[in-house]
């Protein structure tokens, strides 16, 4: 999977409100030995935010679990459970210091950079299909001409008779 994946640390998401971390850890313990169990709470309602993180002390504790309890039933909601991605910046024990503010610049200038190629790139092709638009508006409007020009000609015997001298004068 991707490199940074914890492989003993479970994301478990779609928990009911009344599930608590003891509740979750009743749930996992029979794939194994849990290291830690935790819900995140939010701040402004003190509850958790329906999911959750179970630590296994074994890799293959925490497959398993994954395995079996994956789309399983917990107080009538059904779980999603996946190998949890390491926080980045907030970084849980070291606190909002775990990285510097510039630690992520590289890749924050690399995104701008892709983000404006994309939009230049967008906006050429915009230009590109309204050109080509244009142009077939003009082809439509030359033909639409044309055929006016034809019915014209057929509609008047005067233009009808203009047109047989000029078609006899080219053939002579």
């Amino acid at each position: 999977m991707n490199e940074g994946v914890q492989r003993n640390t479970l994301y478990v998401g779609g928990l009911a409100e009344e599930v608590n971390e003891h509740i979750l850890h009743a749930a996992f313990i029979p794939f194994g030995d849990i290291k830690d169990v935790k819900t995140p709470l939010d701040h402004a309602t003190q509850k958790h935010r329906s999911f959750g993180f179970v630590t296994f002390l074994e890799r293959e504790d925490a497959a398993a679990a994954m395995d079996n309890m994956d789309g399983a039933e917990l107080y009538g909601r059904v779980l999603t459970v996946n190998y949890a991605l390491p926080e980045r910046i907030k970084g849980g024990e070291h606190g909002w210091a775990a990285q510097p503010i510039w630690a992520d610049a590289d890749t924050w200038f690399e995104r701008q950079q892709q983000e404006q190629e994309m939009q230049r790139l967008q906006a050429e092709q915009r230009a590109a299909m309204q050109a080509a638009e244009e142009l077939h508006r003009k082809k439509l409007a030359e033909e639409r001409q044309g055929e006016t020009e034809e019915a014209d000609a057929n509609e008047d015997p005067m233009a009808k008779a203009e047109a047989e001298v000029l078609k006899q004068n080219a053939g002579a």
